[in-house]
């Protein structure tokens, strides 16, 4: 099976590697594109086999898998640029959140998904979020997660629960970094740990909690009652966590939900400007 990347920013590159790393493609299976080819090119030089191309079109040639991991200003172009290369049994991927299945339905006569990777990937670990479009059957998007579960655990969702899944998902892992880095930089005021030894030690507890949940099988609340004594130190600093972060997390959704729904106008915007224009 060949599969293109148009697109090796963060993303891309992240999917490409963590592709051939855990033995789902070979770098020969690969062709990609960028709009700085050097950028491409210099990928595919570290891997021997992959083939970097000038243009999006000649990424699309060929390959039965295509994924389009590019910012959302920058989809309408690359559309357009394969609008008439694509044939019916090829699959289009998109990995943009904003970018509907609709929309490239009505652009492209091929099948269509959406998914959703997370920086998890890259260690062969966490979901992939998978939105199929009505073009796609049973057998596509079991080739399409068999890909998948090689990197994650491919989850399928409705479109319209994307921005809050995503959330969870694939900002997750920003969002709680964030807090463990608050947690860390504490210690090392609070204390005078060193913070390497802070970050070590916090780094295996987010490991092992992690396991908790998955592996073990405990919910959130199961893991604070077997921890929290009641009357204890973690039970009084519950009680603090409470009182302090009641709502953050409303807020934080609101804020990604806001930023989304602006997205979503943007894009609808670039491709309903070419409608306009051809009538």
């Amino acid at each position: 099976m060949n599969v293109g990347f148009i697109g090796t920013g963060t993303m891309g590159s992240l999917l490409i590697e963590a592709f051939i790393a855990s033995g789902a493609l070979s770098p020969a299976q690969i062709v990609i594109s960028n709009r700085t080819f050097a950028k491409a090119q210099a990928l595919a030089d570290r891997y021997s086999g992959m083939t970097a191309e000038t243009t999006n079109a000649a990424v699309a040639c060929g390959s039965e898998i295509v994924f389009l991991c590019i910012k959302p200003h920058e989809f309408k172009k690359a559309v357009d640029d394969l609008k008439h290369i694509v044939h019916p049994s090829q699959i289009i991927v998109s990995i943009t959140s904003p970018v509907l299945i609709a929309q490239l339905e009505d652009e492209l006569d091929c099948k269509i998904a959406k998914v959703i990777p997370s920086i998890t990937n890259q260690v062969s670990s966490g979901a992939t979020l998978c939105i199929y479009g009505k073009r796609m059957n049973e057998a596509d998007k079991t080739k399409l997660e068999q890909l998948l579960a090689y990197i994650s655990e491919p989850l399928r969702i409705q479109e319209s629960h994307t921005r809050i899944v995503s959330d969870l998902s694939s900002c997750g892992p920003a969002f709680f970094t964030f807090l463990l880095e608050q947690f860390i930089e504490a210690a090392v005021e609070e204390t005078g740990i060193a913070r390497e030894e802070a970050r070590k030690v916090a780094s295996a507890m987010m490991l092992g909690t992690g396991l908790l949940l998955t592996e073990g099988g405990l919910t959130p609340a199961d893991v604070q009652e077997k921890v929290a004594v009641p009357g204890g130190i973690t039970a009084q600093a519950l009680e603090y966590l409470k009182r302090e972060t009641g709502g953050m997390f409303n807020q934080l959704i609101r804020t990604t939900h806001n930023k989304y729904k602006d997205d979503l106008i943007k894009v609808s915007a670039s491709f309903m400007s070419e409608e306009v224009n051809g009538q």
